[in-house]
């Protein structure tokens, strides 16, 4: 990891990226005080919060800072999404070690990758704990979601299969996104209130209106209501050519509540609505242009228990639905379609249905000795995919209708047995159906999870983990049939699809000092290595005969044998096939120094993976990357300003990639007034640089700026 970052260092045409680490790399921790049990620490200000001492709970049930889980996990708070003024989930993630996202400039959707494992699943994407599994198949990713960062309030992210308790299906890790709450505009003591942002920006920006307000009803309710609007304009890239068709409109309403009929008792419910808008013409830009209107909708219905005076009790149970729906009509259609009598105005309808529950208890308790958090729970899903193509028959095949069941049970013990010794033991069974086209396949298994934890020295604590993990074949994968418009070749269905399963051994250290340089500043970092095995790994390969593909749509293949230069050579059909084995590894770095005048932080991620029976790479794996910040607090704390340094390398350049390495550079600044007015300013790719990030299909944008202006009014 260490010559990951000089090489990066080295690559950098910024000056001040060994300005951006020295502090960090330098701090003595031979200055450390010593710390007893982990316990939340007095902050120097409403700004010195770090982001790895923030709670989460997605590695687990139980609520744990960050810088103590022993596992890959990382937050994302509501403030750095407002610091950096991100206008897209990628935006949101940039700095998250092992994680990136694939998305398209012409569509919103996006998808998360984590440590090269991404479609299908692989990655289990939730909102308020609602699974997100709508898929359509195309040239992009297999498995996006439909979400404005202006609706999340805090991001919890956890890599590798080791979350036991949060559903089937996730061998790459679980990214957790909680939407705004209450307890985002109200303080404690405030009954009621409202805030206002109005935001707009440069190259395509637009413009964005984010209205929110709450009230408390005494201490037995709550209720919160917002609304987004955001209109994108099409951007032009670092050459400043015109990105055609990447402008969209977003209209959206999240609504919540909270009830507290007794001490301990809360039921919570939330409704989330959202409507996206757009014109493209495919993830290639060569295909039929088609009118998108997008709704995903989440609603979860909740109950809590937890009370101090009964340890055996803490209680969760929810449920929730998610529907997505993309309602396509054509605009002009392709060559192709238009020879097969596709005309404006066609249908072409993707929708997928999730209905789902989680139920858990956590009960904490002392035995022979040891303490103990002992954690049951089941949960269980059903998707229903249908799809309604009245535009060529394409999309019907490539995203076959059908129905998939998935059904799970876990029990976790997470055990204290000295002030310097934990361990976790953890048992997960997975079962699914799938039924559709006159297939129906089932499995089922049981997943262990062990992880060790020592802290030999006070404020260093190493973990071990092995941990494996099973994903069910999607739909998709197992009953797609058709034939692809150009170059033509079928795409086979394969009923006899195995689950995938991943076996993960993982080590890592977490490091937690406080008073390094000076009264009150405070160290943390997380840093991880980890292989991940993944048996019956699913993949598209090619099958059957080679046989050559006219170029003119209606020629005869027969003609290829008289005029072969006006057909492609060596076309096979592709089918979805476990390949035997695949195999990730890497490293990752996550740290921060916060010293109450400013801090720098450093995200590192190095990955490898490849097809053990071929040697081939795994396409998904992203490239190597750094990314660094560096911020200062001035005026009081009242104004932030900083830069952020985005490094990747150039290993995965490829003719469908042809950005080699390179470097990104960000500007910051924030003012805060007073507690109800604040202002941001944001300024993106300072340089203009010409880049496409990895397996996107359009290059990101240039130079952008966004201004943002956040007033709140609310009473006590």
């Amino acid at each position: 990891m260490i010559t990951f970052l000089r090489e990066g260092l080295r690559a950098s045409t910024s000056p001040f990226a060994l300005l951006v680490l020295a502090p960090l790399l330098s701090a003595p921790l031979s200055k450390a005080q010593a710390q007893g049990a982990p316990v939340a620490q007095p902050v120097l200000n409403a700004e010195a919060v770090l982001e790895l001492d923030t709670i989460t709970v997605t590695s687990g049930k139980t609520e744990d800072r960050a810088i103590d889980d022993l596992a890959g996990s990382s937050v994302v708070t509501r403030r750095q999404i407002d610091l950096l003024q991100s206008s897209r989930v990628s935006d949101v993630l940039q700095g998250v070690p092992g994680v990136a996202v694939q998305e398209t400039g012409t569509d919103p959707g996006q998808a998360v990758n984590i440590r090269g494992l991404q479609d299908f699943g692989r990655v289990n994407v939730l909102v308020d704990g609602a699974r997100q599994d709508y898929q359509v198949s195309g040239h992009g990713a297999n498995g996006t979601f439909y979400l404005d960062p202006e609706l999340i309030g805090q991001v919890d992210v956890v890599r590798g299969p080791v979350s036991t308790v949060y559903g089937s299906g996730a061998i790459g890790g679980v990214v957790s996104f909680r939407t705004r709450t209450i307890d985002d505009i109200l303080a404690p003591d405030e009954r009621y209130g409202a805030v206002q942002k109005l935001g707009f920006g440069t190259n395509g920006a637009g413009v964005v209106t984010n209205s929110m307000a709450g009230a408390r009803i005494g201490t037995a309710a709550d209720v919160f209501g917002q609304f987004v609007y955001r209109n994108t304009d099409t951007y032009r890239d670092g050459n400043g050519n015109r990105i055609e068709d990447s402008d969209s409109e977003l209209l959206s309403g999240l609504f919540k509540f909270n009830v507290s009929p007794a001490d301990g008792h809360i039921l919570s419910g939330s409704a989330l609505l959202q409507n996206y808008t757009f014109t493209n013409n495919g993830d290639t830009g060569a295909g039929t242009r088609f009118s998108h209107d997008v709704t995903a909708n989440t609603y979860t219905l909740g109950y809590r228990f937890n009370r101090p005076d009964n340890p055996w009790l803490d209680l969760s149970v929810k449920g929730y639905y998610t529907t997505t729906e993309d309602n396509k009509r054509v605009v002009t259609p392709s060559r192709t379609s238009g020879f097969l009598g596709v005309r404006p105005g066609d249908r072409l309808d993707y929708s997928m249905e999730t209905l789902g529950f989680d139920i858990s208890n956590t009960s904490r308790f002392e035995a022979f000795g040891l303490g103990h958090a002992l954690t049951v729970g089941i949960d269980g899903a059903r998707d229903q995919g249908e799809t309604l193509d009245r535009a060529g028959g394409y999309g019907a095949a490539f995203t076959p209708s059908g129905e998939r069941n998935l059904f799970g049970g876990f029990i976790q013990d997470e055990v204290r047995v000295t002030p310097w010794l934990r361990a976790i033991g953890a048992l997960r069974f997975d079962s699914y159906e799938l039924d559709g086209g006159g297939v129906s396949t089932d499995g089922s298994r049981v997943s262990p999870k062990i992880t060790v934890g020592v802290e030999p020295i006070t404020g260093i604590e190493f973990y071990g983990t092995y941990a494996e993990g099973y994903r069910a074949p999607s739909i998709t994968e197992t009953l797609i049939q058709g034939s692809h418009p150009f170059p033509i070749f079928n795409i086979l269905p394969n009923p006899l699809l195995r689950p995938e399963v991943a076996h993960n051994l993982e080590g890592g250290v977490n490091i937690q000092y406080d008073d390094v340089l000076k009264a009150g500043d405070r160290f943390r970092a997380k840093v991880s290595v980890f292989h991940n095995r993944i048996d019956d790994y699913i993949d598209s390969v090619a099958v059957g005969p080679v046989y050559n593909v006219p170029v003119v749509p209606g020629m005869p293949v027969e003609a290829c044998a008289y005029a072969p230069h006006l057909c492609l050579i060596g076309i096979q059909d592709q089918q979805y096939q476990n390949i035997a084995r695949a195999r990730l590894q890497g490293a990752e770095l996550e740290a921060a120094y916060d010293w109450g005048g400013g801090f720098v932080t450093v995200a590192g991620t190095i990955i490898d993976g490849k097809n053990d029976i071929t040697g081939d790479p795994l396409n998904s794996v992203i490239p190597n990357r750094l990314s660094t910040t560096l911020g200062f607090r001035l005026l009081d704390s009242k104004l932030t300003v900083g830069t952020r340094l985005t490094l990747v390398d150039g290993s995965k350049e490829s003719v469908t990639n042809p950005t080699a390495g390179y470097g990104l550079v960000d500007l910051f600044a924030s003012y805060r007034y007073d507690e109800n007015i604040s202002g941001d300013v944001t300024i993106q790719n300072l340089f203009d640089r010409q880049y496409t990030q990895y397996l996107n299909s359009e290059p990101s944008p240039g130079l952008t700026a966004r201004f943002g202006l956040t007033v709140k009014f609310a009473s006590r």
